[in-house]
């Protein structure tokens, strides 16, 4: 069994602060976190490998940076890492994004 697991790098809850003018989360130095939902996911799926066995995927969609979050995502237990990166997906919207990993 294969299982799919989509993650969102997110600052951390602390680390959230709006831009005054285009109102779009500055996120340069702050510290960015496995958005805790998709962490729920990752660990579901974890449960479900030990369970019945299998591969557990985790895809990201951000910049290089986002990386960290794959690596960590595997040394939690996910067997492969996929991270789609390009300028094109800058300021992409939430539909845009769940087109793009689809």
């Amino acid at each position: 069994m294969r299982i799919a697991v989509m993650i969102k790098q997110v600052p951390a809850s602390n680390e959230i602060f709006l831009d005054p003018v285009t109102h779009n989360i500055i996120r340069d130095g702050k510290k960015a976190v496995i958005n805790p939902y998709d962490r729920f996911a990752l660990e579901l799926a974890l449960q479900l490998k030990d369970e019945f066995s299998g591969e557990i995927h985790v895809y990201t969609m951000g910049i290089l940076a986002a990386s960290a979050i794959l690596r960590e995502a595997l040394s939690l237990g996910a067997d492969r890492a996929f991270l789609l990166s390009d300028r094109a997906f800058a300021g992409a919207d939430t539909l845009a994004t769940a087109y793009t990993l689809h």
